[in-house]
């Protein structure tokens, strides 16, 4: 199938011609046959004699309904450009015109209607001349009448012809409809239709309407009035939906492949013959989305625009900037960034420079040098990359993310610096915590960390933090000097263990203290409580010579020490296996665990 949409002034026979051509009605709304002028969007379809499907969007040719026009014309890939024999060129076949050419559509037909009413050699080469110098020049001329059959033939023949020139869609697994009409079927539910502009949709799939991030499941699809169970782009789709009521959805909406559109709010572009004055808000169009835009000019023909609210976009997108108050349209744009960086307070100059070699084109190893650091996923989400496309030149894998080299350099050195400076600023706690490495060298992903380390064999992480190999606690020499007082003291009365004021006057701190147990210089048993390392083994060998099973007082009895060390020394071994609890009081040890 092909999707093309009509142009042209009001009442030059748009609907007209395709109700001849097609046999199917356009105009869907009552009013539109009583005012004898379409108003909203119709669709119908045909078979050309190649074989060929090609479905129509019409659009309408008054100019107050200019946003419905700009709906039915962002989507598709060509044009049916209308324009009466009778007539001639009229103001509102110019704006359609340069509505066009602003979305950068350039293959279509010059259909002169009403042909047995006019010149139409005389109308067509007016035409021509307007055309001049715009996407759609040269397009190929056609004469018809749709009230005597004119020329009908010749139309069908050149349509076959615009066909067989029209590009293949890009092939993509991210899907977008614009949605542009909702209703509700009777024992189906809601229904979604639109025009598919890239991906496919098949049934069963669960996508995301943007943009509320609702995700839903297709329960059907119909194109064309046939049931299908997967459509293809560029395609007009109907699709029945699970999980949305009507009144949730709009004209504007999109159903989307989840994960593979960028949901921008800000985008980047280069405007395309800009108007002389752009002002500072304006109407966004693309697809069948229309929204407010904030404009901030960075030079003569880039911009950065503030969406007054997300869509589903990809870099290297074309659409337009419409002043409504003027009702006029202000530019083409191209959009060069979906996830540009927050600027400075003086970083316009800056950004312009950096959007001036950018195309819009996909360009993952530009992204990747500019960024320095971003996700396969991003790349995906913003169109510039494919998911199983390989890694661009002078970028480092690791996991989903992709870093420059010279990025992947700098936090290797940082990296060693960073642990160098912590292990000699802190000698008794010399592995720095992963949290605040990746803090330090600023990376989007702790994971991050473990691809680092695995290239610097000198580093390693444990339950010590990040440190180089080897390097473990070490003590000052005046806490090493104190250590050395309290271990003598505890050799010879083991299960003295010092109160805090001895430990406050040999000056040994909790961290002190934490280090020596890790040094295996002392144990922590309890709140507080410090013992030799050989403590343990015996307690063991006292409380065993006890008659089993034995009570706290009996415990400290044997260990001639206090309640404030046997009550937290017992619960340690409890703990540790080398004792059963039997009751509150009574305890006994365990016979087949012996002293370390």
């Amino acid at each position: 199938m092909h999707v093309i949409a009509t142009a042209g002034h009001v009442d030059h026979g748009k609907s007209t011609l395709l109700r001849a051509l097609t046999g199917m009605e356009p105009d869907r709304w009552a009013e539109e046959h009583r005012r004898g002028m379409t108003i909203d969007l119709g669709y119908v379809w045909t078979s050309l004699p190649t074989g060929e499907t090609v479905a129509f969007v019409d659009v309408p040719g008054h100019q107050r309904f200019i946003s419905n026009t700009l709906a039915g014309l962002g989507p598709v890939p060509a044009v049916l450009l209308v324009v009466a024999a009778d007539e001639g060129w009229c103001r509102q076949t110019g704006e359609h015109v340069a509505a066009l050419q602003a979305l950068g559509v350039c293959h279509g037909i010059l259909v002169i209607t009403r042909a047995d009413l006019g010149d139409a050699d005389l109308a067509a080469e007016e035409a021509r001349e307007y055309l001049r110098g715009t996407t759609l020049d040269g397009i190929e001329p056609v004469a018809v009448s749709a009230v005597t059959g004119m020329g009908l033939d010749d139309l069908r023949a050149a349509l076959s012809r615009l066909l067989s020139r029209l590009p293949a869609p890009r092939a993509t697994p991210a899907a977008r409809l614009w949605v542009d009409r909702v209703f509700t079927v009777r024992g189906a539910g809601t229904v979604l239709t639109g025009t598919l502009s890239s991906g496919r949709i098949t049934t069963g799939d669960e996508l995301l309407l943007a943009p509320s991030d609702r995700l839903v499941r297709v329960r059907k699809l119909e194109s064309l009035k046939q049931s299908l169970h997967q459509v293809t782009a560029v395609s007009r789709v109907a699709v029945n939906v699970r999980g949305l009521s009507a009144d949730e959805v709009h004209r504007g909406h999109a159903l989307v492949s989840p994960s593979l559109w960028t949901a921008a709010s800000t985008l980047d572009v280069r405007l395309l013959t800009p108007a002389e004055k752009m002002p500072t808000q304006a109407i966004l169009h693309i697809g069948s989305a229309a929204t407010t835009v904030h404009i901030r000019m960075f030079g003569a023909d880039t911009a950065r625009l503030s969406l007054s609210g997300p869509l589903p976009l990809h870099v290297g997108e074309r659409a337009l900037l419409r002043d409504p108050g003027e009702q006029r349209i202000l530019a083409g744009l191209i959009i060069l960034d979906t996830e540009p960086p927050s600027l400075r307070r003086h970083g316009g100059k800056t950004r312009a420079k950096q959007l001036a070699d950018m195309s819009g084109g996909a360009d993952p190893e530009g992204e990747v040098a500019r960024r320095r650091v971003i996700s396969r996923g991003q790349l995906v989400a913003m169109g510039v990359s494919l998911p199983d496309a390989p890694a661009p030149d002078h970028a480092v894998p690791a996991g989903d993310w992709l870093i420059h080299q010279d990025q992947w350099t700098e936090w290797l050195t940082k990296l060693n610096a960073t642990v160098e400076q912590w292990a000699a600023a802190h000698p008794m706690t010399p592995g720095i915590s992963r949290n605040a490495v990746t803090r330090s060298l600023g990376l989007p992903d702790q994971r991050l960390l473990d691809a680092l380390l695995a290239e610097e064999t000198g580093l390693v992480s444990d339950a010590d933090g990040v440190h180089c190999q080897g390097v473990s606690a070490a003590l000052p020499e005046p806490v090493a000097t104190a250590l050395g007082v309290l271990g003598a003291r505890l050799a010879a009365n083991p299960f003295a263990a010092p109160g805090a004021d001895e430990l406050i006057s040999l000056g040994l701190t909790s961290r002190h203290l934490a280090t020596a147990v890790k040094r295996g210089l002392l144990i922590h048993v309890g709140d507080g409580v410090y013992l030799p390392p050989d403590a343990p083994d015996l307690a063991m060998l006292r409380m065993s010579a006890l008659q089993q099973p034995f009570t706290l007082s009996d415990a400290r009895q044997a260990l001639r020490t206090t309640r404030r060390v046997a009550i937290p020394l017992l619960e340690w071994l409890d703990r540790t296996g080398r004792t059963r609890r039997i009751d509150s009081d009574r305890r006994s040890v365990q016979t087949d665990v012996r002293p370390s």
